[in-house]
Formats: structure tokens, C-alpha cells, sequence
């Protein structure tokens, strides 16, 4: 059961996100921006861990995820180290992402020779 709630919640915020980018002018980089900020404020309000734990995966592997992330991480650091946990701790949090994402997108641009149109 909780392998159909976390295909069914991921699959309605990629829904909503789909009429979003069909249905507003939106780019799709704005609506990326927009589920980012949406995690880490939903994660700010203390809203997102209880709708992770009840959606599981479904609600942390889109960007919303990856906002309550960087938001955790922030809040972490600045605990930690002050002000300058600001600056530090988003990126200290999402650096194992972030890296996967470039080392696998280049990899891929290596096996599929992208073209610029």
C-alpha cells in the first residue's frame, strides 16, 4: 500500500505541475523554482515532514524534496555556525544531489552525443 500512496502523491504533483506548464505561461524553469521554494517553505512551516511520512517517497523525490533540503540544511548551519550557515548549509545538504545530477547528466551527454538546435 504505501508503494500505490507514493506513486499516486508523486504522480499528482507531477498532474499539477503538468497543467501548470499547459495551462499558465509559465516556464518550465519558473515552475521548477516554484516547487523548490514550495519545499522549503511547506519545510519552514513544519508542513512538509508530516506529508513526507505520510506520502513517503511520492512527496521526497520531486523538487519539492529537494527544497526541504536545502531548507533543513540552512536551519542546521545556522544553528551550528550562525550567519554564515546562510550561505554554507543549503549547499552542504544538497551536495550529494547536486553532484549526482552533474556527474550523471554528463555521463549521459557522453552516451546519447546531445545536439544544440
Amino acid at each position: 500500500m504505501d508503494y500505490m500512496k507514493a506513486f499516486l502523491v508523486g504522480g499528482l504533483i507531477c498532474a499539477l505541475v503538468q497543467v501548470l506548464m499547459e495551462k499558465t505561461k509559465l516556464m518550465p524553469g519558473r515552475i521548477m523554482v516554484l516547487l523548490v521554494v514550495s519545499g522549503a517553505v511547506l519545510g519552514f512551516l513544519g508542513l512538509y515532514e508530516p506529508f513526507a511520512c505520510w506520502a513517503g517517497a511520492g512527496a521526497s523525490v520531486p523538487l519539492l524534496g529537494f527544497g526541504n533540503t536545502l531548507f533543513q540544511g540552512v536551519k542546521e548551519s545556522v544553528s551550528k555556525e550562525g550567519f554564515l550557515g546562510i550561505f554554507k548549509g543549503g549547499l552542504t545538504a544538497g551536495a550529494a544531489g547536486i553532484c549526482a545530477a552533474l556527474v550523471f547528466g554528463y555521463l549521459a551527454s557522453l552516451v546519447f552525443k546531445p545536439k544544440m538546435k
